[in-house]
């Protein structure tokens, strides 16, 4: 094996390691609030773009009505959101966040945004900006991959 498909295996054991911890991580941090990342994915996409039919959020999220269906049932279950009649199209129900859903998706936030000061303390500027470019780059090559 030669020095660049060295380093590139090197570098790709790293990355499944980090996606292995972030996903750790993750996964605690939702399910300490009864949460699975496809219902925290329902409240993020609320959160940031308020209440929407389950076929808007189905298509926001990527996938089948029956799974946004199970979803949403769950999510109302438990609290975080609210089903009610669409205003202007009486076959349709809007999905919105309870108050519940909101101080979740708040705090979720919040702890989002502690996390990245504390993971990236101590990085130079330009380092950071050469690690999001570098993703974006593997990002890229994946979803040409993946097409």
């Amino acid at each position: 094996m030669d020095g660049e498909a060295a380093g590139a295996g090197h570098a790709l054991e790293k990355l499944f390691s980090l996606a292995v911890v972030t996903h750790q991580f993750m996964e605690a941090g939702l399910a300490a609030r009864g949460l699975s990342r496809a219902r925290a994915t329902v409240l993020w996409n609320l959160q940031h773009g308020g209440p929407m039919t389950q076929r808007a959020l189905a298509a926001a999220i990527r996938v089948s009505p029956r799974n946004i269906t199970g979803l949403v049932d769950a999510l109302e279950a438990d609290g975080f959101v609210a089903r009610a009649p669409h205003p202007s199209d009486r076959r349709a129900t809007l999905v919105d966040l309870t108050d519940r859903g909101r101080d979740t998706v708040g705090s979720l936030s919040g702890e989002y945004d502690e996390g990245a000061s504390r993971l990236f303390a101590g990085l130079a500027e330009r380092d950071l900006a050469g690690f999001v470019a570098t993703v974006d780059h593997l990002l890229e090559r994946i979803g040409q991959e993946n097409c």
